[in-house]
């Protein structure tokens, strides 16, 4: 979807109008992309558009989690008033699950920090469908997140994402390429699904190319949205397909996660140590 930058109310419109859209073609669950709320070159609006989770508007939206399923990004403004990057999972006219994106980008065109609050939880989360996890762009390049979401019970995993052209190939934008690369890297090291959804539309100077993507747990790509063009893809699931590929693929059933947090922690003290030293010099 192309949101229109800053301007809450229109964008809450869209989304009831894109639900009601997929209802009529019996969607289980409607995923919209980051900060879909909002739009994402916000700067200075940032603090003009944020909203508690509480809020009539936010409230609103769950709302329309009735018939169905839904996803959607926000500008969260906590009880602490900070301000989050943050996403919500909608089901049965309830919030399910709230995640706040982790990794805030500093660089190139990217400035979140400045504006945003960094999450400090990540967490997997009962679905009517099944254990689901959520992430936000950024947070889906760091590998300890998918990692720990999987470890957690995660079958399915959703990375919404407001991801611009950053350099041109002959079919598809580069970032879109890397992207590919390791999404289905992961879901087939994990055996999992994962959703891919990005926005499209022009923000001071940054185009967003949409061509969101499903990887299935054994890391093939088995639907494609359309590139710089707004569009619902539908696509059906099977869960079993996890249990199938874990089957063939155990990687997840063998991993150590008690050898990983022994080493983890010896990595963390020496960097203690050494940061330690720094200061007394």
């Amino acid at each position: 979807m192309r949101p229109t930058l800053g301007c809450f109310n229109q964008n809450i419109e869209k989304h009831i109008q894109l639900i009601k859209q997929a209802e009529e073609k019996q969607v289980d669950l409607l995923i919209f992309p980051e900060l879909s709320l909002t739009g994402y070159q916000l700067l200075d609006l940032t603090y003009q558009v944020a909203k508690k989770r509480t809020s009539e508007e936010i409230h609103l939206l769950i709302e329309q989690a009735d018939q169905m399923d839904v996803l959607f990004g926000f500008v969260e403004h906590s009880p602490e008033h900070q301000l989050y990057n943050s996403a919500i999972y909608a089901s049965h006219r309830k919030l399910v699950h709230l995640h706040r994106k982790i990794y805030l980008p500093t660089y190139g065109m990217f400035d979140e920090a400045r504006y945003f609050g960094r999450g400090s939880s990540i967490r997997s989360f009962r679905t009517q469908f099944g254990q689901f996890g959520l992430l936000i762009c950024e947070d889906a390049w760091h590998y300890s997140l998918p990692y720990l979401l999987v470890m957690d019970g995660a079958e399915l995993v959703i990375v919404i994402s407001n991801s611009p052209v950053n350099g041109v190939a002959v079919d598809e934008p580069l970032t879109r390429q890397k992207w590919k690369t390791i999404l289905t890297s992961q879901a087939m090291i994990y055996g999992s699904y994962i959703l891919f959804v990005n926005r499209v539309g022009t923000e001071e100077g940054l185009s967003f190319y949409g061509g969101s993507f499903v990887v299935d747990p054994f890391g093939q790509v088995v639907a494609e949205a359309e590139l710089f063009q707004e569009e619902v893809l539908t696509v059906d699931l099977d869960l079993d397909q996890v249990r199938q590929a874990r089957f063939q693929l155990p990687i997840m059933r063998d991993e150590n996660i008690h050898f990983t947090l022994q080493e983890m922690q010896r990595i963390l003290q020496r960097q203690v140590q050494v940061g330690g030293k720094d200061d007394e010099s």
